[in-house]
């Protein structure tokens, strides 16, 4: 019987390859970044979504609603049968068709007076399913506590769930569901118009100093005057120049489209969930001595059985003997594998991948690699 404990072998030789090259790349080498619009960077200050959020009654359930005992649901029926002069007492309302739930939406900044929103409807109470229900006029509030939106309509649901003697069969989360396009805006959110008369400020989604400070020297230099300085990482403040200010859309529209080079931090993220790397080719790592999982242990047993020679007759507690014997040999490497200075993470991880190296390995060695202090970008771990 043999038992061999084996891990990961070959990273040592991927470590020395990429040592004997130090400055190797892939084959097709990795072009420069192409100019970036302004306007994929980030927004104007006071863009944004608002978020509404209303209470309403999903209803034309398969008796798949809350059950006839929650007082949420009943109380709720009971209101919306006053509304038409139809009088129940809400201790006499017995039905599983019907689902009290809560209805999110966002509304956008520019949206105008009768633009549809999506909608999401999530379940309050104890209800099994939502399949084939509809939403009954729901009016969506605002922080301001101001009705935005009005919310209708049937109810796109994946996923279900049916129940019978004790027997369930359910597919994804069928309490959870939506409506494309179910409300209509009725006030639009008070966000400011397209700018500002005297100046507008820049956001920048990734804040840094040194995009932001591209950023304000490709619009000076498009429009020819200093009408554009960052403010800090993330924020550039921008003249409006008076000849412009009748037309701010156009002159939005133009910094918009400035091309800018931005710069990036040097970022590794690692999922140990999903064994997932994503690093910049470019972020190197110094020089440092790495030995991962190369060790292998072989244990080999081997059965005997030991018996005895009889010459004459035996004596008094001679017997058969089973005898094991074991060895164990270790096998090390010679040493620990190099990188060289200016190796970057994508030559260390395509010549691993090469080897057929196993993601977690990778991760294992670039955790051990940031905490030598050998990895010059930020560790993200998820």
């Amino acid at each position: 019987m043999k038992h061999v404990l084996h891990a990961s072998a070959a990273v040592l030789v991927a470590l020395c390859t990429i040592a004997a090259h130090p400055h190797a790349r892939s084959a097709t080498a990795e072009a420069q970044q192409a100019p970036i619009r302004v306007k994929d960077l980030g927004k104007l200050q006071g863009w944004r979504d608002n978020t509404l959020v209303g209470y309403g009654i999903v209803t034309g359930l398969a008796g798949t609603g809350d059950s006839p005992g929650n007082r949420t649901t009943r109380q709720a029926l009971a209101n919306v049968f006053a509304q038409f002069n139809l009088t129940v007492p809400a201790e006499q309302i017995q039905s599983r068709n019907t689902a009290v739930v809560m209805v999110s939406a966002a509304l956008p900044s520019f949206a105008r007076e009768g633009d549809g929103l999506d909608i999401t409807v999530s379940s309050a109470g104890d209800a099994r399913s939502l399949v084939g229900g509809s939403l009954l006029l729901t009016p969506l509030k605002g922080p301001d506590g101001r009705v935005h939106a009005l919310a209708q309509g049937p109810l796109s649901v994946g996923g279900y769930r049916y129940d019978s003697n004790g027997n369930v069969v359910q597919k994804n989360h069928p309490t959870v569901g939506s409506v494309p396009g179910g409300a209509v805006v009725e006030i639009p959110a008070s966000a400011q118009q397209a700018a500002p008369q005297q100046s507008i400020t820049f956001v920048l989604a990734d804040p840094d100093y040194t995009t932001a400070s591209r950023v304000a020297s490709a619009i000076n230099s498009q429009f020819g005057q200093d009408i554009a300085q960052a403010r800090d990482a993330s924020g550039i403040d921008i003249a409006v120049p008076e000849a412009s200010r009748a037309q701010v859309v156009g002159f939005i529209a133009r910094i918009e489209n400035v091309a800018v080079q931005p710069d990036r931090r040097a970022k590794v993220v690692i999922n140990e969930r999903t064994g997932t790397v994503v690093a910049g080719g470019d972020v190197s790592i110094a020089r440092v001595a790495i030995s991962h999982g190369d060790l292998k242990i072989s244990i080999a047993s081997q059965n005997t059985v030991s018996q005895p020679s009889f010459v004459a007759g035996a004596g008094t507690g001679v017997r058969t003997a089973a005898v094991r014997n074991t060895r164990v040999d270790v096998d090390e490497p010679n040493g620990p594998g190099y990188l060289a200075s200016g190796t970057t993470v994508a030559d260390l991880v395509q010549s691993l991948a090469r080897l057929k190296t196993s993601t977690r390995d990778v991760i294992s060695i670039l955790r051990a690699i940031k905490a030598a202090g050998a990895l010059h970008a930020e560790l993200v771990v998820q």
